[in-house]
């Protein structure tokens, strides 16, 4: 008999992998494997789990002859053709609700963080230096917070919010009732937004109608000056956008977790002035496309998907 065969390419929480033991797979665990090296052995294995760097297109389901399944750790599908996946009978399996808490975590906290000006002061305390004044911040009660896109981790957020005392206002261009089961968050339109909001947070897939959505024109239909997260997908809003926003006081703060290019080997000279520009500002705060990322979601999203998978084959033995 011939042994089933699963390729890991990135890093996993252990659960994984001896949950793929025990249903009797032989696991080839490579975190370090790069994009082509995969392609040229996908074919022996039955399945396949991916984070971000491992792009499946229709070159590589061509080459993964013996693909019964694909899981993604995480939400972002953006790196999987789904419709030639399902052209070629293979499952694709993701884990969205595993890292969305830590996803509404972090962007709370990037956003308390601004306010409370941490970033300065944490540094003067390092110099010895008490400027307190200096240090003054805002409070978020009494705002109101309007996030865009209520998926997952949409949702995730604004259950953080709730406590903090501020108004909750959410978008969604292709849900209805989408609030229901949170009194709090009212269901709103663009306009209401563009009129009310004190603080903008994205929470939306990678799409094409959405790159580059938030642009310099976006920005002028805001009546007051705002903070802006983004946790979400760096290409939403353009890098020269942020730098004028910020420059000009449209934008009063900013909290990134994800930028228009995250490979630091590509970066053009034009790219690498853009980022300079924009790290200069003092009212931002940035993380490396981490907010997703803890010690708890690498657990959660492991078990999802070995969850997912294992009801793969028990409806189909």
């Amino acid at each position: 008999m011939i042994a089933r065969k699963v390729l890991i390419t990135d890093d996993v929480h252990p659960l994984l992998i001896s949950g793929f033991k025990e249903m009797g797979f032989d696991v080839d665990y490579h975190p370090k494997i790069v994009l082509e090296a995969v392609r040229k052995m996908v074919y022996e294995y039955e399945g396949m789990i991916i984070n971000s760097k491992t792009i499946c297109d229709q070159q590589m389901f061509d080459a993964a002859s013996n693909l019964r399944f694909l899981g993604r750790l995480g939400s972002g599908m953006e790196i999987i053709d789904q419709t030639y996946a399902a052209q070629k009978g293979v499952a694709v399996f993701s884990a969205p609700d595993g890292n969305c808490n830590a996803v509404g975590e972090h962007a709370l906290g990037m956003l308390l963080a601004l306010a409370n000006k941490m970033r300065l002061g944490d540094k003067m305390v390092r110099q010895k230096k008490w400027n307190r004044e200096a240090c003054r911040g805002f409070e978020i009660a009494g705002k109101t917070v309007s996030i865009i896109g209520f998926g997952h981790t949409g949702n995730a957020f604004a259950q953080k919010l709730k406590g903090m005392d501020v108004r909750v206002l959410a978008y969604d261009k292709y849900k209805e009732n989408y609030a229901d089961h949170l009194d709090f968050v009212e269901e709103s339109t663009m306009e209401k937004i563009y009129q009310e909001s004190d603080v903008l947070s994205f929470h939306l897939p990678l799409t094409p109608e959405v790159i580059h959505l938030a642009d310099d024109t976006y920005f002028t239909h805001f009546q007051k000056d705002i903070v802006v997260i983004n946790t979400s997908r760096g290409k939403v809003i353009p890098t020269q956008t942020l730098i004028n926003g910020l420059r000009s006081g449209k934008l009063i703060g900013a909290c990134l977790d994800v930028f228009e290019n995250e490979k630091t080997a590509t970066f053009t000279a034009e790219e690498h002035a853009l980022l300079d520009q924009l790290y200069a500002f003092e009212n931002t705060i940035f993380s490396p496309h981490v907010a997703g990322w803890t010690v708890e979601s690498k657990e959660r999203l492991a078990a999802i998907l070995l969850r997912k998978i294992k009801d793969l084959y028990t409806k189909t033995t």
